[in-house]
């Protein structure tokens, strides 16, 4: 695509030249043939009228010698701008176009908020990023690599080239307004710098850090991540999930990345606006009015409760792991969740 649009516009600049060539032919021996000029006096009265300069004219100009003046202007004036615009598209054309998308790259990330960041676009982040993807999650990667980033442009993902553990490459991702962020590039230490900066800036951001080695794990969580996965390992207990329970983990896989139309698993924050704060599930009625069932509670203070009984209450800023269908689910987020 890119080599025929420059075969198209390498084509209309030897147009545009032909024409820019045939009007100079054309206006000095006209101004030859009809004001007797000498071949330099008609070029030069040629280039000044087509450039529209106004420099004095060699002689007075007769009658049919203004008629082709204004002619020759007229004409003259659109097949210079032709030129001058093709010759610029030519040999600038990358330029401006970059410009334009960096530009359009800068406004949209600015707009972005509840967004998640993920710096590094390895192995690990690019199905990090294509999950996001089939979750529809908006999302931004960092990576400074300039392979790297170009293949993350190929799939259509907003991408900065840039350090994560510098604090103003997490500003320009507007991590401020960020809801989670991954540091899942390549080495241990950077990842820990990663989480260190990104807590500073962003004291509540979720945070989900990689980790090589199991030594590095505390260190991660010193640094301030919530959460630490060594690919490895979590790998290790996929496979040996699948070896031993392969229905199960299928069945917990598709519920979890909404790869089942008939059920899904969500989360929700619950505000201290909700009807259900301050009272218990079975008072809340939420089976009866959404049909979604709530399989487990987070509490602020950290403990989690699995398989909640009826009685259970539920305090603000809890977050819930709701079952059910997305009609369910819908109704469950707008009745108790936005309001």
């Amino acid at each position: 695509m890119f080599l025929l649009l420059t075969r198209m516009v390498g084509r209309r600049i030897v147009l545009s030249l032909t024409l820019l060539v045939f009007l100079l032919t054309t206006g000095t021996i006209a101004f030859v043939l009809i004001e007797k000029m000498n071949f330099w006096d008609a070029l030069y009265m040629t280039v000044i009228t087509i450039s529209t300069v106004g420099y004095k004219e060699v002689k007075e100009l007769s009658h049919y010698g203004k008629i082709f003046t204004m002619f020759l202007i007229l004409t003259g004036v659109g097949v210079l701008f032709y030129t001058l615009g093709t010759s610029i598209e030519y040999f600038f054309g990358d330029f401006i176009e970059i410009g334009i998308q960096e530009r359009r790259i800068r406004k949209m990330i600015s707009r972005l908020k509840d967004h998640f960041i993920i710096c590094g676009y390895g192995r690990v982040g690019e199905q990090v990023a294509l999950e996001m993807k089939k979750l529809k999650a908006p999302f931004l990667i960092i990576d400074n690599s300039e392979k790297r980033v170009e293949a993350a442009k190929k799939e259509n993902f907003l991408v900065i080239k840039g350090n994560a553990t510098d604090e103003e490459i997490l500003k320009e991702a507007n991590i401020e307004k960020a809801k989670g962020l991954a540091a899942v590039v390549g080495n241990d230490a950077d990842n820990v710098f990663i989480v260190l900066t990104a807590r500073s800036l962003s004291p509540e951001i979720f945070i989900v850090a990689r980790s090589n080695t199991l030594e590095d794990e505390n260190k991660l969580y010193r640094a301030g991540a919530d959460r630490v996965l060594s690919p490895a390992v979590f790998g290790g207990r996929k496979i040996a999930s699948l070896l031993v329970k392969p229905g199960v983990s299928e069945y917990i896989d598709a519920l979890s990345f909404g790869e089942m139309l008939e059920f899904q698993i969500e989360e929700y924050q619950v505000p201290k606006s909700s009807p259900l704060v301050g009272k218990t599930l079975k008072e809340s009625k939420v089976r009866d009015l959404t049909g979604a069932v709530v399989i487990a509670i987070s509490y602020p203070d950290g403990n989690v409760e699995t398989i909640p009984r009826a009685t259970t209450s539920v305090d603000a800023d809890s977050k819930l792991i709701v079952l059910g269908t997305p009609e369910q689910l819908e109704k469950f987020e707008k009745k108790f969740i936005e309001t």
